[in-house]
């Protein structure tokens, strides 16, 4: 690195999927540069769903994928930033709204805003992930970026917070805890991909993020430069997978073989003419059926259309019920980026486009100096994203109790409305 770009910190991400653990070892410089020294995988034991069923398999595929990155890195860490795709994922925008008497909008306001909203955070029986801004509004006018210095009789924000059932996400802190690592932050997998994979000017104008997972499929939707939706799908690429290979009468090692490389979402006239090797999933029905049979290409594809048939109904309905309907409201945007391990199916952005009804295009994550081709896939987009939210450590509500002190007194919802113009300001 050149000397003109001071090392700042270093920082290690672990994303632990339903297929695959990885981890990744990056440096950030004092200008905010992002550069990976070392990333690793494995395959995922002891989660289904996106949920940590085996605690023992879960710590040692952690360890495992991320002694494989330390090992390139030539380096080590203590602490790890983490993605969560499963937990029961719920997204809601809180708006608040107090009355400040048409005078200036102060500093002192904003703080008080930040700590009362902390203080009125915590919901009945789930987990606060995130706490962010979305948006300033003013009499009822919306989009203000930075409402200090301005008039108004009433002052509004929008709060995106993030939520997840209890339970599992300390399931997941457990697992890299005894693993003998420390956790920075559980970061839901959604808006680590959307950093990965979405441009700032696309989060701002609206676009929605699909993230095909291996058993878990999480729909977004960006708006304001923020996500201000989300809907998870229990349905993903290992639900393909399983098809094949109870359709086919095949093992899933060779199913998943299979999808990747004979396998596509769209359809071709040749097809039905090209014949594709199918091994029987036993050495003993080998030798009562013979020798190794052939199929139509056109029968593989039709088992994975058909679970994709499945998939995208449900995520047009979970589009349709997040207000997206090519374009989020208020939005001239009308894109769709599909990513995850899901999204190197062969034909997957055209068979999405065709049962969305709007363009799409397959998110990779972006390229950081040092991240190796192999981990440049849309598969390794949230591990990715996880480096470059680090990076950018964006303020939120949880952690801003220590940071102001209290030197006013204000009704409940001054307090709480106060909160969201300092989010909206720091972020």
């Amino acid at each position: 690195m050149a000397a003109n770009h001071r090392i700042a910190r270093v920082v290690g991400a672990v994303n632990i999927g339903s297929v695959r653990v990885s981890a990744l070892i990056a440096v950030i410089t004092e200008e905010g540069e992002v550069q990976v020294l070392g990333s690793g995988y494995r395959a995922s034991q002891g989660v289904n769903r996106g949920y940590v069923v085996d605690h023992e398999q879960a710590t040692h595929a952690v360890r495992d994928a991320l002694e494989r990155a330390e090992k390139m890195a030539g380096t080590s860490v203590d602490s790890v930033w983490i993605g969560c795709s499963g937990a029961g994922l719920a997204s809601e925008i809180r708006p608040v709204e107090i009355g400040i008497g048409g005078r200036r909008v102060e500093e002192e306001d904003i703080e008080a805003l930040l700590v009362a909203a902390h203080d009125n955070l915590e919901p009945d029986g789930r987990t606060v992930l995130h706490a962010q801004p979305a948006c300033y509004f003013l009499d009822g006018a919306h989009g203000v970026a930075n409402p200090r210095g301005l008039h108004a009789d009433r002052l509004g924000v929008d709060v995106h917070v993030m939520l997840a059932d209890g339970a599992p996400v300390r399931n997941v802190r457990q697992a890299v805890q005894s693993a003998h690592l420390e956790v920075d932050d559980v970061v839901a997998s959604p808006l680590a991909t959307g950093y990965a994979c979405l441009t700032e000017e696309e989060r701002d104008l609206g676009v929605a993020l699909v993230e095909l997972g291996g058993e878990v499929t999480n729909v977004s939707v960006f708006a304001g430069g923020m996500l201000v939706g989300l809907t998870a799908i229990e349905r993903g690429g290992e639900d393909i997978t399983d098809a094949i290979a109870s359709g086919l009468s095949i093992r899933r090692q060779q199913a998943e073989r299979l999808k990747c490389v004979a396998g596509s979402a769209i359809a071709s006239p040749t097809d039905h003419r090209e014949m594709i090797e199918v091994a029987p999933p036993s050495q003993e029905s080998a030798t009562q059926r013979g020798a190794v049979q052939q199929v139509p290409r056109a029968e593989l594809i039709g088992v994975i259309t058909g679970e994709l048939d499945l998939l995208m109904s449900d995520v047009a309905k979970a589009l349709d019920a997040m207000g997206f309907s090519g374009g989020s409201p208020g939005s001239s945007a009308r894109q769709v980026v599909v990513t995850g391990g899901g999204a190197e199916l062969a034909g997957i952005a055209d068979y999405a486009q065709g049962v969305l009804g709007v363009p799409v295009r397959i998110g990779k994550p972006v390229a950081l100096k040092g991240l190796p081709e192999a981990h440049s896939a849309p598969g390794f987009s949230t591990l990715v994203g996880l480096a470059l939210y680090a990076a950018n450590d964006p303020i939120d509500i949880r952690d801003v109790s220590a940071r102001f002190t209290r030197t006013m007194s204000y009704g409940p919802l001054d307090g709480v409305m106060r909160i969201w113009t300092a989010m909206r300001e720091y972020f």
